[in-house]
């Protein structure tokens, strides 16, 4: 068997069928906004996410960025959670690239303390910096691909609304919330004022996030992605791989929730991980009480043909994607139990 690569689901291949679609992809130039690929990807995002519009960007970072800026301007502060991934892996990019300040909340994971959020909303008049808007991940990534219960970010949005701040929701893997929940793309995206989406995390493309708000905030949006070097000219050859992973790939979601469950309640047996608290395709694995620290059991389990990532000195992750059969299950699991022993 070869390599079963379990670092992260952004780390799959373009299939022979989505290189054949990006291959013949009908192409213009989309800094014209002419590229039909490009104009039905973000038809049908739009859609999905039930706002009017979007726009499609290089990266989820990008995506994120340019929602911020259209929330947010300069010398004014968002509220986001410390362990968010626009706070802790995009490089300070809202105070470099937007002038935007930040304060947060001690993290929670996908548990939301609306009473402490909307305590620390600064409003107009305190010689303070203005809140402007509130970010969050659905799913949240650090807490393993929880999800934020429905409810929850039903009641920040009423928070968001007393306050008359704006919602982001750093949307990267939200399609697995609304896979695992049953609860449509469009009800989701309906809470928010920007959403952002990965293309390349779970459903397969090999670039590109979409951002979706209202018909308004995108053309200001558009300037903003241009402005940072997003624009970009026959971009419907990576359009047409979202395209395809929208249509063969987002349904089969479920499936890596099934091979993380099988995953996480195997290595349970070791006292590493609780199959209950792995609700879409990640498995944290939690070596307090193990021989072997994070860095350690991922160069084992490397030596061994299985890769995994260290996020922490005494956490593993380990992400199921559609590139990873039953076969690399079964050999993870082989391999993990051997090392954990």
């Amino acid at each position: 068997m070869g390599t079963v690569d379990l670092r992260s689901d952004t780390v799959t291949r373009p299939s022979a069928g989505m290189r054949e679609a990006m291959m013949t992809a009908e192409v213009g130039d989309d800094v014209f906004g002419d590229d039909p690929t490009v104009i039905e990807l973000e038809r049908r995002v739009a859609q999905l996410l039930g706002h009017e519009a979007a726009l499609f960007a290089p990266s989820g970072t990008m995506a994120n960025q340019i929602c911020l800026q259209t929330l947010v301007p300069p010398t004014y502060e968002l509220l986001c959670d410390a362990g968010a991934h626009i706070v802790t892996y995009e490089l300070a990019a809202a105070a470099t690239f937007g002038g935007i300040s930040t304060r947060t909340w001690t993290p929670g994971g996908s548990s939301l303390d609306l009473d402490l959020i909307e305590s620390l909303v600064m409003p107009d008049g305190y010689r303070a910096a203005v809140t402007r808007a509130i970010a969050v991940e659905q799913t949240y990534g650090r807490d393993g691909g929880t999800i934020v219960p429905f409810a929850s970010l039903e009641g920040l949005r009423g928070v968001a609304d007393r306050a008359g701040v704006a919602l982001h929701c750093d949307g990267a893997r939200i399609w697995h919330a609304s896979v695992a929940t049953g609860i449509p793309l469009a009800t989701y995206g309906g809470l928010f004022d920007t959403v952002s989406v990965c293309l390349s995390k779970g459903l397969g493309a090999p670039v590109g996030s979409v951002l979706v708000s209202s018909a308004e905030n995108v053309e200001r949006a558009r300037l903003i992605r241009k402005r940072l070097g997003g624009g970009m000219r026959q971009v419907g050859i990576l359009a047409a791989a979202g395209l395809y992973a929208l249509d063969h790939n987002l349904p089969r979601l479920a499936l890596d929730h099934a091979k993380a469950q099988r995953l996480a309640e195997a290595l349970s047996a070791y006292g590493v991980c609780d199959p209950s608290s792995v609700e879409t395709n990640m498995v944290m694995l939690d070596l307090r009480k193990a021989a072997l620290d994070g860095p350690a059991l991922a160069r084992a389990a490397t030596e061994e043909g299985v890769l995994c990532a260290a996020v922490g000195p005494r956490t593993v992750r380990l992400i199921p994607h559609l590139d990873v059969d039953d076969a690399g299950i079964d050999r993870a699991i082989e391999v993990f139990s051997a090392l954990l022993k």
